[in-house]
């Protein structure tokens, strides 16, 4: 009798051995996917490497422990509320600049221009300027994951793009 029940248990502790590495490794892939486009969202957006990689983590960590099978946009949305707790994020701040001044941007520039020109832009309007630009999101998945209209992401984006065209015009080389 105290055998078969130490089989059981053995059995029983088995599978639940397999199934906590299957899900390790489920999870380990998951973020092999997905944790260079997270941390750049979070650097981009905080412009520091110890914060961004602080964020990076909690973002994981907030998925992981609620969700076993996360999604690309769930991550997304982990990373917004993160941010969030950090920055205004959610309603459009910028003004659009005249035609005139868009056009005097128009020339060669260095990335290290361009990046500290994004670094200017307000954090909503400069997360979807890096979501839709740079990672390749549609409006709709912005949208959802700030939780704003697709309208505003599209606006977002335009105005993101005239206020980096605006900064990029600025700097004196």
């Amino acid at each position: 009798m105290a055998s078969s029940i130490l089989n059981v248990n053995l059995t029983t502790v088995a599978a639940q051995v397999f199934k906590a590495a299957s899900r390790a490794e489920s999870l380990k892939a998951i973020y092999e996917k997905h944790q260079s486009r997270i941390y750049n969202l979070a650097f981009y957006l905080t412009d520091n490497e110890i914060t961004a990689e602080a964020v990076s983590t909690q973002t994981f960590t907030r998925v992981f422990a609620g969700n076993p099978t996360p999604s690309a946009e769930t991550l997304d949305r982990a990373l917004v509320s993160e941010l969030r707790e950090m920055m205004p994020i959610g309603n459009l701040t910028l003004d659009v600049p005249t035609a005139t001044e868009a056009a005097n941007a128009r020339r060669n520039v260095k990335r290290a221009v361009l990046e500290r020109a994004v670094m200017q832009v307000p954090a909503t309007e400069r997360l979807i300027y890096l979501m839709h630009d740079v990672e390749g999101y549609d409006h709709s998945r912005i949208a959802r994951t700030l939780g704003i209209s697709t309208d505003e992401s599209v606006n977002g984006l335009h105005q993101a793009r005239l206020a980096v065209r605006r900064a990029v015009a600025e700097t004196k080389f």
